[in-house]
């Protein structure tokens, strides 16, 4: 009967509908949590420079623009403990990077243009000058250029009379613990760029940057090929991840 009752006092004149729940009025759409965060990262950036963040905000800061609608921030440390550091994460191959959940080909490749910029305006920072009295800075190119190379590289630093840099090439490229060197090719090409010197790089994947004895006895037999066509071999310089080994400042050359 309860049921009877009911539909007959909803068709009744004294019928009244029981008030339902006004509808929410649309308001503007809240931002998403991490929009604050973004705000005062980059006001702490503007206040206190690159210097005042840590890797893993630094990278933040790059990602927003590339992931413009997601949390950043864990995707951030996601790389950063995957690879170690901000330079090792953007000198990580790309199928790499990819592996980092949040990470696609686009951002891969995004993050890859990011390291190419970085090392070109490294490059820009020691070519044409003198390089020995800049040392710091042609260091800090190598680094830049190969220390996260997942494969050895050869290359040389052919400079003029004056010790400034006329180019800077990758001779060879090798496996994770060899590279074939050539002494003739090195000493062809010098001569080809007019060189009166050069310097010797390459880096050791493995990260340690101590010269072994293949290493040693190359660098022998390319500076015995230049030296009697008055090319000079100022030194070879081992990239290793954290460090780097100067044969010269070894006393092995």
């Amino acid at each position: 009967m309860g049921k009877v009752e009911d539909e007959r006092a909803f068709f009744s004149e004294g019928w009244i509908e029981p008030p339902r729940t006004a509808p929410k009025k649309a308001t503007a759409a809240e931002k998403p949590h991490y929009h604050g965060h973004r705000d005062r990262l980059r006001e702490r950036f503007v206040a206190g420079g690159p210097d005042a963040l840590p890797d893993y905000e630094l990278l933040e800061l790059l990602l927003f623009r590339l992931i413009p609608r997601v949390d950043t921030k864990p995707i951030a440390k996601a790389l950063i403990a995957r690879f170690g550091s901000l330079a090792e994460v953007l000198g990580a191959p790309a199928p790499l990077l990819e592996e980092v959940k949040g990470i696609g080909p686009t951002v891969a490749t995004d993050l890859k243009v990011i390291a190419a910029t970085a090392q070109r305006m490294a490059r820009g920072e020691v070519r044409g000058r003198e390089v020995l009295s800049n040392w710091t800075q042609l260091l800090d190119y190598c680094r830049s250029a190969m220390a996260f190379e997942a494969r050895e590289q050869f290359r040389v630093l052919f400079l003029d009379k004056k010790n400034g840099l006329i180019a800077d090439e990758v001779q060879q490229t090798g496996t994770v613990d060899h590279t074939p060197v050539y002494p003739r090719e090195v000493v062809k090409r010098a001569l080809e760029l007019s060189a009166s010197a050069v310097i010797l790089v390459h880096n050791h994947p493995s990260g340690d940057p101590t010269p072994s004895r293949a290493d040693i006895e190359m660098t022998k037999q390319i500076i015995d090929t230049a030296k009697p066509l008055g090319i000079a071999v100022h030194d070879h310089i081992i990239i290793g991840r954290k460090s780097n080994a100067s044969m010269k400042g070894l006393l092995l050359i």
